[in-house]
């Protein structure tokens, strides 16, 4: 079963950052060491758009001791890559799930709904970017028929330990109307 994920909304923006920080921890997803607030991140949620950049919510069940209003569980995000009108075609695609949502294919469905939707956006290459350590997000992206098309060795430190990014890419087939 796909997931039901919609547009995400500024009200959102809170959740998005709450789940985009309780990965920075971990040191496997993200190079920002300390958390992030909503405020810094107004000018990246403003740069996405659901006709050619959109940012995907997907709404958990709800929350004891709520007002029974879904809470969101994952986010899902196409981003420009490197901001250049020539490159206006690939775009780079960021995944994050809540704790408690990962682990259950949701990464999994969410982006095969990336690789589906892409050509309509105009978008026909996808590139992750993803530490070399973090095993399970370059194996979810490889199952996906994403490969390796760069590593950029040791380009991260992390609590004093260098890491390397790897990128991965996937050419997709456009619609005629979008490729002409």
């Amino acid at each position: 079963m796909s997931p039901i994920y919609r547009h995400a909304t500024l009200e959102d923006l809170p959740a998005i950052v709450a789940i985009y920080n309780s990965t920075i921890a971990s040191r496997q997803v993200t190079a920002d060491l300390e958390p992030v607030t909503v405020e810094s991140r107004l000018a990246w949620f403003h740069a996405h758009g659901p006709d050619t950049r959109p940012l995907w919510v997907v709404d958990g069940e709800p929350r004891a001791g709520t007002d029974g209003a879904p809470h969101v569980i994952a986010w899902l995000s196409f981003s420009d890559f490197y901001g250049r009108p020539a490159y206006a075609r690939t775009a780079e695609v960021s995944i994050y799930l809540d704790e408690r949502a990962r682990g259950r294919g949701l990464g999994k469905q969410l982006l095969a709904a990336a690789l589906e939707q892409a050509p309509s956006l105009g978008i026909d290459t996808l590139l992750g970017f993803i530490f070399g350590h973090n095993v399970p997000s370059l194996a979810l992206f490889r199952s996906n028929g994403f490969d390796e098309w760069g590593n950029l060795p040791r380009v991260a430190v992390l609590d004093g330990v260098e890491r390397d990014l790897i990128i991965l890419g996937r050419r997709l087939a456009l619609p005629r109307s979008a490729a002409q």
